[in-house]
């Protein structure tokens, strides 16, 4: 499919005006999005997506169409796991909720613009060296060995070697000042924690995006379609933060997921590699001649495994006890820490109040396995304690 440069300058103007949009009237005011808010703008931009991979299919053909909506589902998914470890981050760093959404547009477009990088870095080496292919099949079944490993949030840590260089060149403060980066404390300017999170973010997006650039190079070459599918899995995603921030716990299966994506993609690269072959030492310089994985089918695996394996998730007895207790835990923290919002803090003791209800109520064999679970108690007590004192 050739794009020429006028359809390039539209897509990349389309995007961009999309991000000043979401930043003039939605994130520059800093407040806590609906549920209802959450929910229009990520349908919204889901179905810009949507329409946007029509076209596609329609003006430039059915495979096309195919690849796009391949490379689109795959990084969504990976997006929505990356969701993850942002929640870890801004757990970490005690971001006020109402500032968050700053810091995850940040991240978004951060990730945008690395990713970009890496996608250009890509087409060239793949231009140039056709044995590239068989590198980004080995790192995807790399990246699917690493998800089937038990992780935790204690694996995630946000103190990441960019936050550690910002510490050292700036001065910090631990009070954040609203959403500013910076503030002035005891006559000097100094770096707020908010700033830290957002590097933190930044950090990490580029080892996000030395997963999910193989993975989509594995289903479509097309620069273009490559772009395009990673800018509008981004887009919407930090809306999406908040819609199923409380349901990410539920997941507990989209790595296995993930890791089948990925696995299945890297192998689809080393046919392909195989297909292309002319390094000398793999049949004398000679394509194999080996079944290339289609399109179609790809879309298709791809699909089935994450509707499987969100299913699987929500179904799962396992699944719901340990939402409720990273709920409780998460719900109990916030409390402690929003100490000059009256209204929040109240509306955040009753979802305490429930989660701790639903805590009672789990099966004995899930209430042992509670990880920390004095450390839980001790917190919910603490809850109560404060909230005693205001009343």
């Amino acid at each position: 499919m050739s794009v020429s440069p006028l359809v390039w300058g539209l897509t990349i103007a389309g995007i961009v005006a999309l991000l000043l949009f979401d930043f003039f009237f939605h994130v520059r005011k800093a407040h806590i999005p609906t549920l209802r808010e959450a929910s229009f703008w990520s349908a919204l931009y889901v179905g810009i997506a949507l329409v946007f991979g029509a076209g596609v299919w329609i003006f430039g053909g059915s495979d096309p169409g195919a690849e796009y909506f391949a490379g689109y589902v795959t990084e969504k998914a990976l997006s929505v796991d990356n969701l993850f470890v942002f929640l870890v981050i801004m757990s970490s760093f005690k971001v006020p909720r109402a500032d968050q959404q700053k810091a995850l547009l940040f991240g978004i477009v951060f990730s945008l613009v690395a990713r970009t990088l890496f996608i250009l870095v890509g087409a060239a080496l793949i231009n140039t060296f056709a044995w590239v292919f068989y590198l980004f099949g080995l790192i995807l079944l790399l990246t699917a060995g690493n998800l089937l490993k038990p992780e935790s949030e204690e694996s995630h840590s946000p103190d990441n070697l960019m936050v550690r260089l910002a510490r050292r060149v700036f001065p910090a403060t631990d009070v954040y000042d609203g959403d500013r980066l910076f503030t002035v404390k005891d006559g000097r300017r100094v770096m707020t924690p908010m700033l830290l999170v957002m590097v933190a973010i930044g950090g990490t997006d580029i080892l996000f995006a030395l997963d999910s650039i193989p993975a989509i190079f594995g289903l479509t070459q097309n620069v273009y379609i490559v772009f395009t599918a990673t800018a509008f899995s981004l887009l919407g995603l930090r809306q999406l933060y908040f819609l199923i921030d409380d349901l990410l716990d539920r997941l507990i299966y989209l790595a296995y997921g993930l890791a089948v994506i990925l696995g299945f993609i890297g192998v689809k690269l080393i046919l392909h590699a195989l297909h292309e072959n002319n390094v000398p030492f793999i049949n004398d310089g000679e394509p194999v001649p080996v079944v290339e994985i289609s399109t179609g089918l790809s879309l298709t695996v791809i699909i089935a495994v994450l509707l499987v394996t969100v299913v699987a998730s929500l179904a799962s007895a396992k699944g719901r006890a340990q939402s409720t207790v990273s709920a409780a835990r998460r719900y109990a923290q916030e409390y402690l820490e929003v100490e000059h919002d009256p209204q929040r803090r109240e509306e955040l003791f009753v979802k305490v109040c429930a989660k701790e209800r639903d805590l009672g109520e789990l099966p004995e064999k899930y209430r042992t396995r509670i990880h920390d679970e004095d450390k839980l108690r001790a917190l919910l007590r603490r809850v109560h304690e404060e909230h005693d004192r205001s009343c």
